[in-house]
């Protein structure tokens, strides 16, 4: 009897856990590792398959009672910012957005716990060490780039790590397609700046300068107060049982 290698991903299914967006349910996800020389065109194939990217797992919620939570991806070529958009773009146009290897460092740990503690106390990275940001960071097989956003005076500019005063960063994957919003943390003082808003944004300034059609956003549930900033940045496609589908999304 022959046995033919593959190369074909193992996929798992984890146990039942409370769901952290709507109360009462029970989430399950199903997941598989990132690994080798084909985890980029494998994280590719996923990500349009609805699947997120976390260190070198890949998983999409594979509820047995709920499809609450639904993929996003923005049109970036189709754009256009709203008047608020703007706005949060002029707010941060002292902001310089310098682009990384997937190397962590301890300026980027000192603000990712700034963020956790003022925003996310109680939430599931709450605890996570210096040695579990590293890995949220370097853990990939992917393109992986991290980008941090300094602040820069008015006759000054960004040459290199270290300089000017760091306000925000983004753990970003470049696919064919787009651009995957991994994770990203900024200072929690700032709330004049909307700086969730402005790395969007910014993203969708990159896909498009890149040539690259989409920026994932990952999940969006309908009535998550949480997750409803995701939506404003339109035209975008949600990902249903017919694939991905165009969603109007509302001015703001």
């Amino acid at each position: 009897m022959t046995h033919h290698p593959t190369q074909s991903p193992q996929f798992f299914l984890t146990a039942p856990s409370p769901c952290p967006y709507i109360d009462g349910q029970f989430e399950r996800k199903v997941f598989t590792h990132l690994v080798g020389d084909k985890a980029p065109e494998m994280n590719d194939l996923l990500t349009q398959g609805g699947f997120r990217r976390s260190q070198n797992i890949a998983y999409r919620p594979a509820c047995e009672t709920c499809r609450g939570c639904v993929s996003v991806r923005i049109l970036a070529n189709e754009f256009e910012p709203s008047r608020n958009m703007r706005r949060v773009l002029r707010r941060n146009s002292d902001l310089i957005g310098a682009v990384h290897d997937a190397e962590p460092t301890t300026e980027q740990y000192s603000l990712f716990r700034t963020y956790l503690d003022a925003r996310h106390r109680k939430g599931g990275m709450s605890d996570m060490t210096v040695l579990d940001y590293a890995m949220m960071v370097e853990d990939t097989h992917v393109d992986t780039k991290i980008i941090e956003y300094r602040r820069r005076g008015p006759d000054s500019f960004i040459t290199g790590r270290g300089e000017g005063e760091l306000i925000a960063v983004a753990l970003t994957d470049r696919m064919a397609d787009g651009l995957s919003m991994v994770y990203s943390f900024y200072l929690p003082d700032q709330e004049e700046r909307s700086l969730g808003s402005f790395l969007i944004l910014d993203h969708i300034a990159r896909a498009r300068s890149a040539g690259l059609p989409h920026v994932y956003l990952g999940y969006w549930v309908a009535g998550s107060r949480k997750m409803a900033y995701k939506i404003r940045f339109g035209p975008q496609e949600h990902l249903g049982p017919r694939g991905w589908e165009r969603y109007e999304t509302p001015h703001g």
